[in-house]
């Protein structure tokens, strides 16, 4: 491997650590963020995701109030829980673990998120602040990305970042975020997505390719420029008899023959998965400051 190995779980850990102002600013004011975390059903993924973010949340000293709710729960219900976290004064921000039961509209329901609680970023208000360059609320995993650039002195500015995935989870909010106007955008983006045609052609193009489509080993050497920087999103569990849990994580990029040839690239896991979390507690104690402040 020739790529430098782009590290999140360092990057988060400083980060995490650099926290500890904000939180110590707020508990002199009688004030302890609190994060509430909603799941329902039993997706072995969200399980997984919402322990981690729990426990990264205890590590940093926010608190967590959780509910696990069965797949069966009605719509009603679910929201009915939104709106006593919504007001609740004591609960900061309100982390609803995607993706939802088939029964559920994950619209409707994120709508009815406060949201100055919008942890995830989601919702219309936060993101139509962010199309029109403005601070908000930010979605985890596009901050995360932005923020690993940054630590690696990787500059946008004039780059042209490539986004293979169109999702208003990643691919679209990264996309706005690398076009503002400051030190950690004016980027040049394209996002391309399953109905672009030669992908390939343009993937080779990018000074930064960032894979978030949800393919595992979907960008291949043949797609990648050399010494463009990689940015692998994708956590795709596959099939391993070799593994005690039977299967192993693969990004969207095949990592081996990838990293030969860019000048950066993330691991997975290990790469923009930790950041994410690291941006959700980041946006938990943003979210309890803006509202001390009313």
């Amino acid at each position: 491997m020739s790529a430098t190995l782009i590290d999140g779980k360092t990057v988060a850990a400083k980060m995490q650590d650099a926290l500890q102002p904000q939180i110590v600013a707020l508990s002199r004011q009688g004030i302890k963020p609190q994060l509430a975390v909603i799941l329902v059903g039993d997706n072995p993924a969200s399980l997984s995701y919402t322990r981690a973010k729990q426990q990264a949340c205890q590590r940093v000293g926010i608190g967590t109030c959780d509910i696990h709710l069965p797949s069966e729960t009605s719509q009603e219900t679910l929201l009915k829980h939104i709106e006593a976290f919504n007001i609740d004064p004591a609960v900061h921000a309100i982390l609803l673990q995607l993706p939802l039961p088939s029964h559920i509209s994950a619209i409707d329901v994120l709508l009815a998120i406060d949201p100055r609680k919008d942890v995830d970023g989601f919702h219309p208000y936060n993101m139509g602040i962010l199309a029109r360059g403005g601070d908000s609320l930010q979605p985890c995993t596009p901050l995360g990305i932005v923020e690993l650039l940054a630590a690696y002195n990787i500059n946008t500015e004039g780059a042209h970042v490539v986004i293979v995935g169109r999702s208003a989870i990643v691919g679209r909010p990264l996309a706005l975020l690398l076009m503002r106007k400051n030190r950690r955008g004016n980027a040049t983006v394209t996002i391309c997505h399953s109905k672009s045609s030669n992908i390939a052609d343009i993937t080779r193009s990018a000074d930064i390719l960032v894979a978030a489509m949800g393919r595992a080993g979907y960008i291949q050497r043949s797609m990648v420029g050399k010494n463009s920087v990689v940015i692998d999103v994708g956590i795709n569990r596959v099939p391993d008899p070799a593994t005690k849990r039977g299967y192993s994580l693969r990004g969207d990029v095949a990592f081996e023959e990838v990293a030969a040839i860019a000048s950066h690239i993330t691991p997975v896991p290990g790469g923009v998965g930790p950041m994410t979390i690291t941006m959700l507690l980041h946006n938990t104690l943003k979210a309890a400051a803006l509202q001390v402040k009313g």
